[in-house]
């Protein structure tokens, strides 16, 4: 059986600590609106969500070979 290789985040490295820095410096802002906060929060929890689906490719695999989902959609 061959030996499956760890999964490589096809994120690239420089958008992901720039938005981390981005999140970091507006948080720690104290003149920032709460706008300019919730904007770069939902950045960073997008980017959480990328990760993740990239991550979870066999997310629902095991429908596939059910036989009792292919009955439950007729």
């Amino acid at each position: 059986m061959p030996k499956l290789k760890p999964k490589v985040s096809k994120i690239n490295e420089a958008v992901e600590r720039a938005i981390l820095k981005l999140l970091k410096d507006v948080m720690d802002n104290k003149s920032s609106s709460l706008i300019d906060k919730t904007r770069v929060l939902d950045r960073a929890l997008k980017l959480e969500a990328i990760k993740a689906r990239l991550t979870d490719d066999d997310e629902g695999a095991f429908f596939k070979d059910d036989p009792e989902a292919d009955d439950a959609t007729e």
